[in-house]
């Protein structure tokens, strides 16, 4: 037996002796996909053969070698991503990842363009998400679809209602529904006079898009809201009062995002607040530091207590988490790897809560032994269990992934100019 075989020997037997089998807590991972941005391998370019910058607040910060330039180097560096992270994964999307030899427009997008995309997957055996791209366009600079021009508008809505149909085609090719979210970075940089008609624009652009019904076994639809972004700082059209009374009005999944929202608040504890009005909710897990600047996941309060409130809540169907941050000043395969882990482990980490005792404790008013367990609980062994859930996965354990990374820039990032 290997030293993390006899170590997780230990730690389940620890577990134990507060009532949790680590051996379910293992098995129950593979409830809990965990949606990789496609993002983070190219700091948010895309391929749709047109030139210009990124806009609509949108920022990619450090120029660290060897970020994809083709989607084959993209899904290359995915594959060696995957291969260094336990359990199961999906891809999520942006429209701007199409490819075609010829320019598309957004408003064109087909699910033909996402061809290699599907077969890649079906390869991997994973599902896909999808995000339609209003931003970084000609047409994006002064709004989408809170335009104050009707044409510009319909532009977008057929951007949206193509990308549903590319949403819709992911599912029925892989067999799980596909998550699309609707974000878009709308709004005014200084003091705003009218705010309501943008948000009337938006209601009739939104309803518009979803109008057409879609089998939720193979689509979902999602709309994300923002408190503010560079360049629109007074005023966002797509706030979280907008998008919750939205959500819940026409029935979509709600998206919360870590970095949109006040320094002060949590997407945590926002959870079990939206989880009784909405049947689905996607996640955006990122790390603001001093805004929506998505820094790398780490295994740090707010992440284990996202994780803890979908634990407890038993929302493993009705939760579905992605990540959201695109570093450029590290590698970029190993920000993947330890933003996938972390909030992998932060999900282990929570099965192995003694949940029931807990709330017998909470409900007796049994204040003194809640906090107690609480606090004991987390120095038991959970690594141990980790390392046996990597060992079991046949990926590295501990730090040992990064020397994959390294020779993989050594042997393939640095090639490339």
């Amino acid at each position: 037996m290997s030293t993390i075989e006899n170590a997780y020997q230990i730690a389940k037997a620890r577990f134990a002796e507060i009532g949790v089998d680590t051996d379910a807590a293992i098995f129950a991972m593979a409830k809990l996909p965990i949606s990789v941005h496609c993002w983070q391998g190219d700091d948010v370019a895309g391929f749709e053969m047109q030139e210009g910058e990124l806009t609509g607040g949108i920022q990619a910060t450090g120029n660290y070698p060897g970020k994809a330039r083709t989607a084959d180097e993209l899904r290359s560096d995915l594959d060696k991503a995957f291969s260094l992270i336990p359990g199961p994964k999906r891809l999520n999307l942006h429209a701007s990842y199409l490819e075609s030899e010829q320019k598309v427009d957004r408003n064109e997008v087909k699910p033909e363009h996402f061809a290699n995309w599907v077969n890649w997957a079906k390869q991997h055996q994973i599902g896909l998400d999808f995000n339609p791209t209003y931003f970084s366009h000609p047409l994006s600079n002064e709004g989408t679809l809170t335009h104050v021009n009707p044409e510009i508008r319909q532009f977008w809505i057929e951007h949206g209602k193509a990308c549903r149909k590319v949403s819709e085609y992911f599912g029925k090719e892989l067999g799980t529904p596909s998550v699309m979210n609707i974000w878009l970075p709308d709004g005014m940089k200084d003091i705003t006079v009218d705010k309501f008609s943008p948000r009337q624009h938006l209601v009739e652009s939104l309803d518009q898009i979803i109008h057409e019904k879609i089998d939720p076994k193979y689509h979902i639809d999602a709309v994300e809201s923002k408190l503010f972004g560079i360049g629109l700082e007074s005023y966002t059209a797509g706030s979280n009062e907008f998008y919750l009374a939205y959500a819940t009005s026409r029935k979509t999944a709600l998206c919360l995002d870590a970095g949109h929202f006040h320094p002060t608040e949590v997407i945590s504890d926002k959870i079990s607040a939206v989880m009784p009005f909405v049947e689905h909710l996607l996640l955006h897990v990122s790390r603001p530091v001093r805004w929506d600047s998505d820094h790398v996941v780490l295994f740090d309060d707010e992440t284990q207590n996202i994780a803890s409130e979908i634990i407890r809540n038993k929302l493993f169907d009705r939760v579905h988490i992605g990540l959201d941050f695109f570093d450029a000043s590290i590698n970029r395969i190993a920000a993947w790897v330890i933003g996938t882990r972390n909030m992998k482990k932060c999900l282990l980490k929570a099965l192995l809560e003694p949940t029931e005792k807990l709330k017998k404790y909470e409900h007796d008013r049994d204040f003194t032994s809640r906090l107690a367990l609480l606090e004991e609980q987390k120095s038991l062994p959970w690594q141990a269990v980790w390392d046996q859930y990597c060992l079991l996965n046949e990926v590295p354990v501990g730090s040992r992934w990064l020397d994959e990374v390294r020779q993989y820039e050594k042997t393939v990032l640095t090639k490339r100019s």
